[in-house]
C-alpha cells in the first residue's frame, strides 16, 4: 500500500499509463498499455474514504463517527468523488423473443436477426 500511496503522490492528477504488469508468483509479465481503473485515478484521500464507506457497508452513520464529520459532509464528499468516477452503462442482452419480434415487424433483416442471436449466446 505504501508504494501505491507514493506513486499517487508523485503523479498527482496527471494521467498515468501502466506499461508492464508482472505476476511474480507465476513468473509472468505482460507488456502493453494499460489504463488504471477509475478508482485508482482519484486522490489517495478519496480512495481511503471510498474504502471506508465500503467496509462500513455504506453506513453514513458509521462514516460520520469514523471521520468525525456530519451527514451532509459525508453525502457531499461521496457525491464529489462519484463525479470523478466514470461509470459504464451495461446494457442487458436483448431477449431472443425481442429480436424475433423486431424481425417480424420488419425493423431488422433476417441476417441481422441471425447475427444478433449468435452474439447473445
Amino acid at each position: 500500500m505504501k508504494d501505491w500511496q507514493e506513486l499517487t503522490r508523485m503523479t498527482g492528477d496527471e494521467d498515468l499509463v501502466i506499461e508492464r504488469v508482472t505476476i511474480p508468483g507465476r513468473g509472468i509479465s505482460i507488456e502493453g498499455s494499460f489504463d488504471l481503473p477509475p478508482l485508482a485515478k482519484v486522490p489517495m484521500e478519496d480512495q481511503i474514504f471510498v474504502a471506508a464507506f465500503v467496509r462500513s457497508h455504506g453506513s453514513i452513520k458509521q462514516m460520520e463517527q469514523l471521520f468525525g464529520i456530519s451527514y451532509p459532509t459525508v453525502k457531499n464528499r461521496l457525491n464529489r468523488i462519484a463525479q470523478k468516477l466514470e461509470f459504464l452503462e451495461i446494457m442487458p442482452a436483448e431477449e431472443s423473443s425481442d429480436i424475433l419480434e423486431r424481425l417480424e415487424r420488419g425493423e431488422i433483416t433476417a441476417q441481422e436477426a441471425v447475427e444478433q442471436l449468435k452474439k447473445d449466446r
